[in-house]
């Protein structure tokens, strides 16, 4: 399965359909629109072993997302600065004008890195300023349990939790097509630190009880967000499948603009006016090692700073492509109410990654 998401990578990196476009992150991109994977969850758990994942982040994102949670304080408490930065960076005007933070602080400066991890701290030690500036907007957890619209025959807003609607109908008609979970709210993104880059999940079964969930991801970052979106809607798939009494199947992956960053600044620019050579370079590529001699290639030629190369998910990802995929791990979830499961109801068995490889996300 670490293949498939591999196999995916280089597509991004040497189709003729790719390309290399300025992003909306002050970075640019290596970007494929369209693609498609899927993974038999019976054959084990679709966690990346090509690089070790932060699991626990990754549950406690999930637990965050399902109690229908949107302050990233329970985040921050539990060491998962997953949302940080997004959140940082939505509600960092109005912190400005507030004077709790200076104006003119630089993005993706050392001042901004600075200022973003006394955000952190901020938020994990006052319960005041996490109430006030922690919320991250009306995001996944607002939309999946409580999406909100004007019922013009009762006068008032009404909020629907999609979530436990679709564990119900699963229930009702297990085969049903109308099994869906919509987070792109167009009245609430304007609102949002980040509109939803995986917008909808779509759920049926077959008649043996056999439960495939089916994820559409607008925007997918392939390093960094990815991995997690895979792992995490797997996840997802047995929840959901284990509250409507059936057995999880698969977990079919569909990808809108999935892309690589390509740094900042002039690092991006060298990306920008090598990328054809770097196609070429990747594509003649016969054995996993000489990935590595093209992370060379651009280490020795493209500019950087140290601040540039963090944000730099090509030569991450090549990285990443020389190592041999590991056997899948094993993932068991308590079996509870969705919206009572801790980090504890969450255990992953015979986990044998390589060693992380760590760079930053552009916001």
């Amino acid at each position: 399965m670490a293949q498939q998401y591999l196999d995916h990578s280089k597509a991004i990196l040497t189709s003729n359909r790719s390309n290399f476009k300025g992003g909306s992150k002050e970075s640019g991109i290596i970007s494929l629109f369209g693609y498609q994977n899927e993974y038999d969850l019976r054959e084990g758990y679709p966690l990346l072993t090509t690089k070790k994942m932060a699991t626990r982040s990754m549950f406690h994102e999930t637990i965050w997302f399902l109690r229908g949670d949107t302050n990233i304080k329970y985040l921050e408490d539990n060491n998962a600065p997953v949302w940080r930065p997004d959140a940082f960076q939505g509600n960092l005007p109005g912190m400005q004008k507030e004077g709790v933070f200076p104006e003119g602080i630089v993005k993706y400066s050392p001042d901004w890195d600075k200022a973003m991890d006394e955000y952190g701290q901020r938020i994990k030690e006052d319960p005041e300023f996490a109430k006030r500036w922690g919320d991250a907007g009306p995001i996944y957890g607002k939309q999946w349990r409580r999406w909100e619209y004007f019922d013009h025959d009762k006068g008032k807003f009404v909020e629907i939790d999609q979530l436990g609607k679709l564990i119900d109908g699963l229930r009702k008609k297990p085969t049903g097509k109308k099994h869906i979970v919509d987070s792109w709210n167009p009245g609430d993104t304007p609102k949002m630190s980040l509109p939803p880059c995986h917008v909808l999940y779509q759920a049926t079964a077959n008649e043996e009880g056999e439960l495939e969930l089916q994820l559409y991801q607008r925007s997918c970052d392939q390093f960094l967000g990815v991995p997690f979106n895979i792992a995490s809607y797997a996840a997802l798939t047995r929840v959901i499948a284990q509250e409507a009494g059936m057995v999880p199947k698969t977990f079919i992956h569909t990808f809108g603009d999935s892309h690589f960053y390509a740094g900042i600044g002039k690092r991006t620019q060298w990306h920008r006016d090598n990328f054809r050579e770097l196609q070429k370079r990747i594509r003649n590529v016969s054995a996993r090692e000489e990935y590595l001699e093209v992370v060379d290639w651009i280490n020795k030629n493209a500019p950087g700073d140290g601040n540039e190369e963090k944000y730099d998910h090509v030569t991450a990802i090549l990285e990443q492509m020389s190592r041999e995929p590991r056997p899948l791990p094993k993932l068991h979830i308590t079996k509870k109410p969705f919206a009572q499961l801790t980090i504890d109801d969450f255990v992953v068995e015979d986990y044998n990654p390589h060693p992380p490889i760590k760079r930053s996300m552009a916001v």
